[in-house]
């Protein structure tokens, strides 16, 4: 039986015990007020936060001369360097391609059409004097039925924008004309002009390509070269033509498709065009970005990150609105035009709408919209993270 010295020892212990308890219980329940008192003005502190975000990366007066000076810089791009290709005619482009250098070069200026026919065996003078092969329609007789609109520049494989370096430069080195059918036909010179002689074996083609490349020594070598050179040549001169050249590949799987694609604007001068508009336009970003950029190693005083949410801040606005100057100063003169009357106006409006651009910003806005997001993001959390921990530190 316990003595009455360790009953009040353990009476003594539960007290303690008891108010220990107490007081922890008081502490948890200061902290949850505390703590009850932060989640009451979470949308304050957030909105403070997002405030000083805001303060920290607002474009600063150096950064405005940065913007002015990629707007100015798109704009001028815009209406001088990366306009749209004015369309020629096919005769008058192929007088413009011979007069070039490099047809001077080789002999293409005085081109006529004059085969000594030998079957897949021309002579380099006749592989350089006459005119591609594959431009033959005389006698076709339905091998190069189907291209609507664009007729042989979808239906000959040699006029493919990639099959035709290897069609194309094999049909000028053999004098054949392959359809995208991959039917193969001599073709042959009468009364000056060229015209579907008879058939001929696709493969042999190639075998007679490669026997001159292989066994047929500097000779061969030299019309496999002159052929490819022309093969370029001509392709250059279709590319800005009326009807240019279709999509690669798309004429030898459907020439009809290529040809409807080519009248909603899908032709190879168009891409070239706006794949020149784009590349451009993101030269200048790159070269804004890169010159922004060396003013924060200048000193490296500010967070990096937050320094280049300015830096994208930049881009995207100076993009947007060039662009955006773009499609109004070209929705304007077409409405004048069409008001006027005027086609030719109309037509060259068109001829400076800055598609490539507009993609380019459409990529820029996405892109920067989400690094600029994530860095607000990270900057919210790490600051809210702060607040709190404070918060807490009050009640020790």
């Amino acid at each position: 039986m316990a003595t009455r010295e360790e009953l009040l020892a353990r009476l003594n212990k539960i007290e303690d015990d008891s108010n220990a308890s107490y007081n922890e219980l008081n502490k948890a329940a200061e902290r949850f007020d505390r703590l009850a008192n932060v989640a009451e003005q979470a949308d304050t502190v957030i909105d403070d936060i997002h405030e000083q975000f805001l303060r920290t990366t607002k474009l600063e007066s150096v950064d405005i001369g940065f913007l002015f000076t990629a707007v100015a810089l798109q704009v001028m791009r815009q209406y001088l360097l990366t306009p749209m290709t004015k369309r020629m005619g096919d005769q008058e482009s192929a007088k413009k391609t011979k007069e070039s250098l490099l047809a001077k070069k080789l002999g293409m200026d005085s081109e006529h059409s004059d085969r000594k026919h030998r079957y897949y065996d021309p002579s380099l003078e006749e592989i350089i004097t006459n005119p591609v092969p594959f431009d033959a329609n005389i006698g076709a007789n339905g091998a190069l039925s189907g291209g609507g609109h664009m007729g042989h520049r979808v239906t000959t494989l040699g006029h493919d924008p990639i099959l035709g370096l290897y069609f194309g430069t094999s049909n000028i080195a053999t004098s054949t004309l392959t359809n995208v059918r991959f039917e193969s036909f001599h073709i042959a010179t009468n009364d000056k002009k060229d015209y579907f002689k008879n058939r001929a074996s696709t493969v042999k083609i190639f075998d007679e390509c490669c026997d001159k490349l292989i066994n047929q020594g500097m000779e061969g070598k030299k019309k496999l070269c002159a052929s490819l050179i022309k093969e370029i040549i001509h392709l250059k001169s279709d590319l800005h033509t009326k009807n240019s050249l279709p999509f690669p590949f798309v004429a030898s799987l459907d020439p009809k498709m290529a040809s409807e694609l080519a009248e909603y604007g899908i032709d190879l001068s168009n891409i070239v065009d706006i794949s020149k508009q784009a590349a451009a336009s993101a030269l200048i970003n790159w070269l804004i970005a890169m010159l922004h950029g060396t003013l924060w190693l200048a000193n490296q005083e500010e967070d990096k990150k937050l320094y280049q949410v300015r830096t994208h801040k930049i881009l995207m606005y100076s993009n947007l609105i060039a662009t955006t100057s773009n499609v109004v100063a070209v929705a304007a003169t077409e409405g004048i035009a069409v008001y006027t009357g005027d086609g030719k106006l109309a037509e060259e409006a068109l001829r400076y709408f800055d598609l490539g651009g507009l993609l380019v910003t459409v990529k820029r806005i996405a892109t920067d919209s989400k690094f600029i997001y994530e860095v607000e993001r990270e900057f919210m959390a790490r600051h809210w993270y702060d607040y709190v921990e404070n918060a807490a530190k009050e009640d020790l």
